[in-house]
C-alpha cells in the first residue's frame, strides 16, 4: 500500500480521474476543489494560505483512497474520500512520516475516525467530532408550495450582501446546532467575487425585489453540482423559501443531466427536513474532526 502526494491538481487529477468519475457524488467536495483550484493556479489566481496537497493511496494499480489538504484557515484539516480503514491508516502513518500533523480531518465515515484515531495513535493528543454531517441526493425532485417573488444569479453589484450573508449563514448555522456562533468565521472576499462573477450564487427576491434568501450552487464536475451554501435572514424565515428555491435549482440542474447533492448539518433537524421533503435522500454519513496533538 502507498501513499502519494501531489502539489499540482492537475497532475492529480490525471490519476484520481477514473475514481472521481465512478462516484462522482460522493467525490464532490474532491473535484469541485480540485478543478477549482488547477482553473485558478492556470490564471495566476495565489493559492490560499496553509498547505495545499493532494494524495492517492494505492494498493497495487489500485487507487483504494483520495484525500486533500486545502482548507484556507487552520487547523487546515485534511478531507478524506471513502478509503478502507487500512488505507487511512497508512495515509496517516505518511504523514506523521512528513512531520506534518492533521490538525483536523473531514470526510467520510469511517475513513476520517480511521484517520483520526491513527493519528492521535501516532502522535498523542486526543480527537473529538466537531460536527455530523451528511451528504444527499435528488433524483427526483418533489415540488413544494410556490413562493412569489423572482429567484435570479447575484450579480457583482450584490458581492458586500453576499458576503455578509455567507458570514452569517456559518454562525447561525453554528448557533441553530448549539455550537459557538462566535468563531468569526469570514469568507475570502475575492473568492466570494469569483464565485458571484462565475454565476454561482443565486438571490430570491420578493415582489417589491428585495433579497431576502441567498442559495449557492458549485460548478459541475464530473455532472455533479453541489448547493452551497442556503441561508434565509431570520426575518424572512418559515414562508418557505429555501425549499422553493432548493427545488428549483435542483429541477434545473435535473432538467440538465446534472446530478444534485447538498450536505447537511446533523445537528440541525430543520434543514434535514426541509431537504428530504423536496426529494433529497442520505447518501453517505461524514464527519467533521479536531485532531490535537499531545503537549
Amino acid at each position: 500500500m502507498k501513499v502519494t502526494f501531489y502539489d499540482d491538481p492537475a497532475e492529480f487529477l490525471a490519476v484520481a480521474h477514473p475514481t472521481l468519475a465512478a462516484d462522482p457524488v460522493v467525490g464532490s467536495v474532491v473535484a469541485t476543489t480540485t478543478e477549482r483550484a488547477a482553473r485558478e493556479r492556470a490564471t495566476g489566481v495565489p493559492d490560499p494560505g496553509g498547505p495545499c496537497w493532494w494524495a492517492t493511496v494505492t494498493d497495487g494499480d489500485v487507487v483504494i483512497g483520495l484525500a486533500m489538504r486545502t482548507a484556507p484557515r487552520p487547523p487546515y484539516p485534511i478531507f478524506v474520500l471513502p478509503m478502507p480503514d487500512e488505507a487511512a491508516r497508512r495515509l496517516a502513518g505518511s504523514l506523521r512520516e512528513r512531520g506534518e500533523h492533521p490538525g483536523g480531518c473531514n470526510g467520510a465515515l469511517p475513513a476520517a475516525r480511521a484517520l483520526a484515531d491513527e493519528t492521535v495513535r501516532l502522535w498523542g493528543g486526543a480527537s473529538t467530532i466537531a460536527q455530523h454531517t451528511r451528504l444527499f441526493e435528488c433524483r427526483e425532485v418533489v415540488r413544494p408550495g410556490e413562493v412569489p417573488g423572482l429567484l435570479r444569479r447575484a450579480e457583482p453589484s450584490d458581492a458586500d450582501l453576499v458576503l455578509d450573508w455567507f458570514e452569517a449563514f456559518h454562525r447561525d448555522a453554528d448557533e441553530q446546532a448549539g455550537r459557538d456562533p462566535g468563531r468569526g468565521f469570514r469568507p475570502d472576499p475575492d473568492r466570494v467575487r469569483r464565485a458571484v462573477a462565475a454565476g454561482g450564487v443565486w438571490l430570491f427576491t420578493d415582489p417589491d425585489g428585495r433579497p431576502v434568501h441567498l442559495t449557492g450552487t458549485s460548478p459541475p464536475a464530473f455532472g455533479v453540482v453541489r448547493i452551497a451554501p442556503v441561508y434565509t435572514p431570520k426575518g424572512n424565515r418559515g414562508r418557505g423559501i429555501a425549499s422553493h428555491v432548493v427545488a428549483e435549482l435542483t429541477s434545473r440542474g435535473l432538467a440538465d443531466g446534472l446530478r444534485t447533492c447538498l450536505f447537511t448539518d446533523q445537528a440541525n433537524p430543520t434543514s434535514n427536513k426541509i431537504y428530504e421533503a423536496v426529494g433529497y435522500r442520505r447518501v453517505v454519513d461524514m464527519a467533521n474532526l479536531g485532531i490535537t496533538a499531545a503537549g
